[in-house]
């Protein structure tokens, strides 16, 4: 294994999660491109060098440079210069970290994708985490996710795709993403603001009255 992808070997408290990654994967610069891809592919928002070092083990110079890697082969060419198939994504360096973006030259793609996808009936676990944030407003994933005891990194996601949510600054405490309903929102139910609606929150994660809310949404 080479001295440039060998991971530091600290021990007790001070072990990065990248210990845990079976032996052999981080062997080859392949392996190191790979792990970030896992961790690129679940994030929502941008992932800083110094976070992503952390978790695979690896000093924050080479993360750095497997991220230009990967967003080169994204690109279309490789360490040799040899031409490959543009991808239809691409890896952007912005606001401090490293984020998967959809490419813009599928721009109307992706919005017709999005906006054939509005047409469809909410999920239960898409209804559930929409009164939360409707009632606990404003409110990070983290704290929705506590209150539902599940992850709801992609509901929330959906929620956002069609207009339902928005973000709304920042926790001052741990810098999370705060999110409030929309005026959409507001439309979709026929009220004119969240004071109206139906006093349940007494009753959250129950969440028993969520078919108004469905019924309201169709």
């Amino acid at each position: 294994m080479s001295a440039e992808y060998e991971p530091e070997q600290p021990t007790g408290a001070d072990a990065p999660c990248g210990q845990g990654i079976p032996a052999g994967l981080l062997e080859e610069a392949a392996g190191v491109r790979a792990a970030l891809e896992a961790v690129l592919m679940v994030i929502d928002e941008p992932v800083t060098e110094e976070q992503l070092a952390a978790v695979v083990g690896l000093p924050a110079a080479t993360i750095r440079d497997q991220l230009h890697e990967l967003a080169r082969e994204y690109d279309g060419y490789t360490r040799e210069g040899d031409a490959i198939p543009v991808r239809g994504f691409e890896l952007r360096q912005l606001a401090g970290g490293w984020r998967v973006y959809s490419r813009p030259a599928y721009a109307d793609i992706v919005s017709q994708f999005v906006v054939d996808g509005q047409t469809a009936r909410l999920t239960q676990a898409a209804l559930e985490t929409l009164a939360v944030i409707a009632y606990r407003q404003p409110v990070s994933r983290a704290r929705v996710s506590a209150i539902r005891g599940v992850n709801v990194d992609s509901v929330v996601r959906t929620l956002a795709q069609r207009g339902l949510i928005e973000e709304v600054g920042t926790d001052p405490v741990s810098g999370a993403f705060l999110y409030r309903t929309t005026a959409y929102f507001l439309e979709r139910l026929g009220i004119g603001s969240v004071d109206e609606l139906p006093q349940i929150a007494q009753h959250l994660p129950g969440l028993e009255n969520l078919h108004e809310i469905e019924n309201a949404l169709q």
